[in-house]
């Protein structure tokens, strides 16, 4: 079940999917489309028998009698179907036969509104590239914005009616853990959902993305009853206190990158608060999202409370960036979509906005560190993710006395990450392709203005593989400060390494950067290490680590990386709006 059926007057018919696992009675019709406007007739030949679909014939019909031999026994039919007509199937079932895992997962393809699975207004759909291969694994629904209105609408009704302040802190934090156990339940199917689409190591998935996912919906779900004000000292005469609300409707567009994870650090405070939301999957990694709307309505929220509408930033990310319904909106991705996202809700309502954006993030290793900890954890930082993180510390600054060992170091580590790069699937596999074409053609593209800037090429350069979108961990070396490939986010496995001579030196060349995200930093000198955090301009440092966040540890940028935090009870303000009131107990007029 689940690949997109569809036939126009001159298309075809390739695959058709029955219930109870009987056999196609169809498997291949070339030329015009000779479909039934109602089709239930009993299927021979499966070890159960099984129904087709109901095929909805909608305007301008034409009659066709041509159908396969011995299709439906003996019986012979002439059908009235229309002219054009495009029909998704429910749903998709992926059958994973891997060393790693094996299994199937099965899942809605349609939009999720107010409860249900319902088909896009305007009918479209888009391919979901399996990006180890290049090739389609299937076709989801994308929508427009007329389905941001109906999930608006069926947003703004749950809040005033089922959510929001007519549920109490204690259900929803119910609701939250118990869709945490869920997920947990089907742990191994969101791993390999995750691995398949974005097309990150499972090995690494199942150690980092689902456990974060989780740990992500339980902390917000311990929150929800423990969302606060305070009492303020005023006068005699007056008691003064503040109460924390939420915005309402809110708007959440999760990138393609860390597409679960980003999920749970929306849905969970946005609901944790009392927000009903609209969630914008991105349209390459919408896989576990729409798994994960099946067990929001398991787990038990009320309909609407979080709705999604798969599509494209033009029209549906516009659409809900610009909808007077939508009071917040949390977004992550790049810069220049960020600056999209304030302006529209500048000329809409003047939304309240929380953008996670882009980083070039510094890894600075000075002569005392632990040098074999400082390789591996700088590997870490560089190959995390497919190189595909906005927190990857791709600018390795290495103090001159230890440079030529940590690079030797370094390099050999990049090494063993090449021969570990590879099938998703494949156990021992670290590193797996950047997600798309496009992301492909410009991870190669910027290696290639970086040789042309007169960079040398110290590892790698070019492409993994004959399969995929697999490209080669890549390290440069002899570059200067104003080359793309050390300024711009590259998103891919690709490093440079510096040289720096002093702390004062490398302190400016890290906040050389119109980002602030992270930091990393390695020093055996905690003195040295704190006292070079406090002049990093960035929203996270890590010292002696890379790439170690929390669930209960704020999370955001400086500068262009961004406005507003999530994680922890940063993410409590972010979805909430402080009411002050004052009663008066004694002023008289």
């Amino acid at each position: 079940m689940g690949e997109l059926l569809s036939a126009t007057k001159n298309g075809s018919v390739r695959h058709l999917f029955f219930r109870n696992n009987a056999r196609t009675c169809l498997p291949e019709i070339e030329g015009a489309a000779c479909l039934p406007k109602i089709f239930k007739q009993e299927i021979w030949g499966g070890p159960a028998p099984g129904k087709l679909k109901y095929l909805t014939a909608i305007e301008d019909p034409i009659t066709c009698t041509k159908l396969p031999p011995g299709c439906c026994q003996s019986h012979s039919y002439s059908h009235t179907y229309p002219k054009h007509f495009l029909i998704m199937a429910d749903t998709y079932t992926h059958t994973f036969d891997t060393p790693l895992y094996k299994g199937a997962v099965t899942l809605n393809t349609k939009l999720f509104i107010n409860g249900k699975w319902v088909d896009p207004v305007v009918k479209a759909t888009t391919d979901i590239i399996n990006p180890a291969t290049g090739k389609v694994l299937t076709k989801v629904a994308i929508g427009s914005s007329k389905d941001i209105d109906l999930a608006v609408a069926a947003a703004h009704n749950a809040y005033y009616t089922t959510w929001g302040l007519r549920c109490p802190g204690t259900t929803r934090g119910k609701l939250l853990n118990k869709l945490a156990d869920l997920v947990e339940q089907h742990f191994d199917e969101f791993a390999a959902l995750e691995a398949l689409d974005a097309g990150k190591a499972l090995e690494i998935v199942k150690h980092i993305d689902i456990p974060v996912t989780i740990a992500a919906l339980r902390h917000y779900a311990g929150w929800a009853d423990k969302v606060t004000g305070k009492v303020l000292e005023t006068n005699e005469n007056k008691v003064a206190y503040t109460r924390r609300e939420p915005y309402g409707v809110v708007g959440a567009i999760v990138p393609w990158n860390v597409s679960t994870m980003m999920m749970a650090m929306k849905l969970g405070p946005a609901l944790a608060t009392g927000n009903t939301v609209v969630l914008k999957p991105s349209e390459l990694t919408p896989l576990t999202a729409l798994r994960l709307a099946d067990l929001i309505n398991e787990a038990g929220f009320p309909p609407g409370v979080v709705n999604m509408v798969n599509g494209y930033g033009d029209p549906v990310g516009e659409a809900l960036t610009l909808h007077p319904g939508i009071t917040k909106v949390s977004f992550t991705g790049s810069v220049g979509v960020g600056r999209k996202v304030m302006r529209a809700a500048a000329e809409s309502n003047l939304k309240d906005v929380t953008l996670e954006l882009g980083g070039k993030c510094p890894t600075i290793i000075f002569e005392d560190a632990d040098l074999e900890q400082a390789v591996k954890w700088a590997v870490h930082g560089v190959y995390f993710n497919n190189g595909q993180s906005c927190i990857n510390g791709s600018r390795i600054y290495v103090q001159d006395a230890i440079y030529d060992d940590f690079l030797a170091r370094f390099t050999q580590a990049s090494k063993e990450m090449a021969a570990a790069t590879g099938d998703p699937f494949t156990q021992g596999m670290q590193l797996g392709p950047l997600i798309s074409q496009t992301q492909f053609n410009r991870v190669l593209k910027y290696i290639e203005e970086g040789k042309k800037d007169g960079a040398t090429v110290h590892l790698g350069g070019g492409r993994h593989g004959k399969e995929g979108y697999f490209i080669e961990p890549t390290i440069f070396t002899n570059t200067k400060p104003n080359m793309s490939i050390v300024r711009d986010e590259i998103f891919g496995p690709v490093s440079v390494i510096v040289k720096f001579t002093t702390e004062q030196e490398v302190i400016e060349a890290a906040n050389d950067t119109s980002y602030g995200l992270a930091t990393h930093l390695f020093s055996a000198d905690i003195s040295r290490a704190l006292r070079v955090t406090n002049m990093m301009e960035a929203g996270t440092v890590w010292v002696n680590s890379v790439i170690a966040p929390d669930v209960n540890v704020p999370f955001g940028g400086y500068k262009q990386s961004g406005i507003g935090r999530e994680f922890g009870e940063g993410g409590i303000d972010a979805y909430t709006q402080v009411k002050s009131v004052h009663v008066n107990i004694g002023a008289r007029l």
